[in-house]
């Protein structure tokens, strides 16, 4: 008899790393599968974690981050969002995805219901699955004004054991942005039936139509039923880091103090270190990988736009195209094409949720040289393929 329970036991891989671990240290692939450029941190950031370690900064710290850290993250959102946090609501666990996981396992379990707004990144729906509860997708639409949430299917969906929902804004893969006064009614939502509202922010400052994409922490209150999680990954290029933070309710400082000491026992230290330096000096580089990310956008809009067979809706927000190939019936044998025949590296649609079989992912944070390559190469592969598709 198998010791897995269910639901760990029903969990697959998902859809990227399906693809991408075939070939993920090929050189001669151009790797746009990832949410990930190309470049490295900021030396100014990996130097402030040198000088940790070589000052002996390897010890344990609290388990919700240390001090200098929390205090560093409630400046930067309080100027960030022109508010007033209070401190106890900030833990640095370690990793986003992790502050997620800590998040779902708080608020769900056996029998419970969960909904999720998609497409969405799949590791979402495992974290989810992982509790025992039972996963509904509401899909955003596409429309000729751009990726588009009802919230009025998100009402339809709810169930009397609904207990959390999960938002992505700016969203991977569709790059929607939630505007302010749509969160501000699904937040009365989860007030009204005191559902968890897990907020993922991780794409803040990768936002294309201002300085700051729309935030929950502009409206929740700390009794509010609401995790807000964002990281350094994506707007400071740190991703290898595995360092991000949640805002949550300050009754609950306890619970993440326990939780975080169960799943990582703190963040790691001396990176905790280069995260305060990355607050502290690291805006000009935001604007700089911003910019870097809106001309790649332009780029995926220039070169897609050729292809007859492919549909794009321009991204407000995030650092990722999710085209539609028109047609295409399956997105995991269009994926392993492409990496065969063309050395690019792209994800599958089907593994962001249900309906979303003609779609494929590509990031376009990578170098403009490579990114265009990459391009290039994908819309030759349709060309060539052209006929092996249904007529739409």
């Amino acid at each position: 008899m198998d010791i897995l329970r269910p639901e760990i036991a029903a969990l697959e891989q998902n859809g990227i790393t399906r693809v991408a671990l075939t070939r993920i240290d090929d050189p001669d692939v151009i790797a746009l599968w990832f949410g990930e450029g190309d470049a490295v941190t900021e030396g100014f950031i990996r130097e402030a974690a040198k000088e940790a370690l070589d000052a002996g900064d390897t010890f344990y710290t609290h388990t919700r981050g240390r001090q200098a850290l929390r205090d560093a993250l409630k400046r930067y959102l309080d100027g960030l969002y022109g508010i007033e946090l209070d401190p106890d609501r900030i833990t640095a666990p370690g990793s986003t995805m992790l502050g997620i996981t800590i998040a779902a396992q708080m608020a769900l379990t056996t029998g419970d219901h969960a909904i999720i707004v998609g497409p969405v990144w799949p590791n979402i729906e495992s974290t989810y699955r992982a509790t025992g509860a039972e996963v509904t997708y509401v899909s955003q639409r596409r429309t000729e004004a751009g990726w588009q949430l009802n919230l009025a299917d998100i009402r339809a969906a709810l169930r009397p054991c609904t207990r959390s929902l999960f938002v992505n804004s700016p969203c991977n893969p569709t790059g929607w942005v939630m505007p302010t006064e749509e969160q501000a009614e699904l937040l009365q939502l989860c007030r009204e039936r005191n559902i968890l509202l897990i907020a993922d922010e991780v794409y803040h400052r990768n936002f294309y139509e201002g300085d700051v994409a729309p935030s929950f922490l502009t409206l929740a209150r700390d009794d509010d039923p609401v995790v807000v999680v964002s990281g350094f990954s994506k707007a400071w290029a740190m991703t290898g880091w595995r360092i991000g933070w949640v805002v949550a309710p300050s009754r609950h400082a306890q619970t993440w103090a326990v939780l975080s000491e169960c799943f990582n026992t703190g963040a790691t230290v001396f990176v905790q270190t280069a995260a305060i330096t990355a607050l502290e000096r690291g805006e000009e580089a935001v604007t700089r990988l911003r910019n870097q990310y809106a001309r790649g956008r332009e780029i995926v809009t220039e070169v897609l736009g050729r292809c007859p067979r492919v549909e794009l809706t321009e991204p407000q927000g995030a650092f990722y195209a999710f085209p539609r190939v028109r047609g295409l019936t399956s997105s995991l044998a269009f994926a392993e094409g492409v990496l065969a025949e063309e050395d690019v590296g792209i994800a599958p649609g089907y593994t962001f949720g249900p309906g979303n079989e003609e779609y494929f992912r590509l990031c376009f944070a990578h170098s403009h040289e490579a990114l265009r390559e990459g391009l290039e190469r994908i819309v030759r592969y349709i060309e060539r393929h052209d006929n092996e598709l249904d007529s739409a």
